[in-house]
């Protein structure tokens, strides 16, 4: 039976026999933005595709063309093609198919592909063809750019460590602030616990002499509490501090307090992104914990792809591999410890808790990633009455066995041993008196 070989190319379609002798041919245009088109066809990357669905190498308008022609021509014989999809696509316009990746008359044809853009006419000269080639791949690279970055769940991603960052910084910047300004109101450091209402009081209200009762309840602090910062002010033992040096602390408390709004917006925008792109994993643990997940996935499709075991321990990579290496108890959970019936809860029910959640963010991964479907709501009803029964059942500490009561305490850590000859001697660096 006929043989014939069916490779594709950016410059077209061509038809080959088995010593790569082209018999048939069509080519390409040579508009790029088309040409880029029919290339990421080729690769699978096809306009409109639904997301998670599989890219396998397609037949592009050239292939299609040529075949239709073979078709009308009652062509007899079997078609080789290089990959598995686009002989399945062949065989569905009735033709008889083989899979030879690789071949030799395929790679015979791309070897000269370029002197055969000049005998076909597609080119004047060689220098030209690689020059369009050169057009195509960039806008193909482009387009796939931008497919990559139409990725909502990255972007989640992107900001909830942006939000890490920050916090970060604030708490850098929050120290300084407050040992700064204790220089001028060390009372107030200890009156005021919360970061943000510290630097609110520096950034409004600057020294001490501007702090009054009226002020702070303005400001939004409780009655008691205003007057016992109003009373400190009168009576601190700071030093004094001139108009610059309050200029000064108030312009960081203002960069500071535009973080912590910069901080909120990030989270406002976090919300808004993750109930479009997961909204069963923001119904079970909310849109920052479930955008802190994907983070440490890589993207919602690996979060989807993840048994409940290892989302269970996300961000204890370091304690789990530890754990294997030394034999110790492996963690619990990772970062969903911030999920509050987690956190909240005491040590012999967390592992408990975690488990049945990370069982529930699987199944909301896979939906949102693969269906779409909306089980938030039935998630979270599952989710809480097994909480519940964990609760109920697991009320007490459990008891300890007997061999865990005879067990010895645990050894302190081993001092470090003397230095050769028996005598102990000054560290690295250090001088024997």
């Amino acid at each position: 039976m006929t043989k014939k070989y069916l490779v594709q190319h950016a410059l077209g379609a061509f038809l080959l026999d088995p010593q790569g002798n082209v018999e048939r041919y069509e080519l390409n245009t040579k508009d790029v933005d088309e040409a880029a088109e029919q290339a990421l066809v080729m690769e699978g990357w096809v306009r409109g595709m639904r997301e998670g669905e599989e890219k396998r190498a397609g037949l592009a308008a050239p292939a299609r063309k040529l075949l239709e022609n073979l078709k009308n021509e009652n062509f007899e014989g079997v078609l080789v093609f290089e990959t598995d999809s686009e002989s399945r696509e062949a065989a569905k316009l009735g033709f008889e198919v083989a899979v030879e990746p690789a071949n030799e008359p395929a790679r015979a044809l791309r070897s000269q592909v370029a002197s055969l853009a000049v005998k076909y006419g597609f080119v004047d000269s060689e220098k030209e063809f690689y020059e369009w080639l050169r057009r195509v791949d960039i806008e193909v690279v482009r387009r796939k750019l931008r497919s990559v970055a139409q990725k909502r769940d990255l972007l989640a991603a992107q900001a909830v460590r942006s939000i890490d960052d920050i916090d970060k910084v604030v708490n850098l910047m929050v120290a300084r602030l407050r040992e700064w300004y204790s220089l001028h109101f060390p009372e107030l450091d200890k009156l005021v616990k919360d970061h943000e209402a510290f630097v609110k009081i520096v950034a409004e209200l600057g020294g001490r002499d501007n702090i009054t009762k009226e002020k702070l309840l303005e400001l939004g602090f409780s009655e008691a509490l205003a007057e016992k910062i109003a009373e400190a002010a009168k009576k601190s033992t700071g030093a004094d501090l001139t108009e610059t040096d309050i200029e000064q602390l108030q312009k960081l408390a203002s960069i500071i307090m535009s973080l912590y709004n910069l901080r909120r917006d990030l989270v406002d925008y976090i919300s808004y992104i993750m109930k479009e792109v997961a909204p069963n994993v923001t119904a079970l643990v909310g849109p920052v914990l479930g955008a802190r997940l994907i983070s440490l996935a890589g993207s919602l499709e690996n979060l989807a792809k993840m048994p409940a075991s290892t989302i269970q321990v996300l961000g204890a990579e370091k304690a789990l591999f530890r754990a294997l290496r030394t034999g110790g108890k492996p963690p619990k959970h990772g970062v969903i410890f911030q999920y509050p019936d987690i956190h909240r809860s005491p040590k012999w029910q967390r592992g408990k808790i975690a488990r049945a959640l990370a069982a529930k963010l699987a199944i909301a991964a896979r939906t949102d990633y693969f269906t779409g479907r909306n089980i938030g709501e039935r998630l979270r009803e599952e989710l809480r009455a097994r909480i519940e029964e964990i609760k109920r059942v697991y009320a007490k500490p459990p008891k300890k066995t007997e061999e865990e009561k005879k067990a010895p305490p645990a050894k302190r850590a081993k001092k470090r041993p003397p230095r050769k000859g028996g005598k102990k001697g000054p560290r690295k660096g250090g001088r024997r008196k």
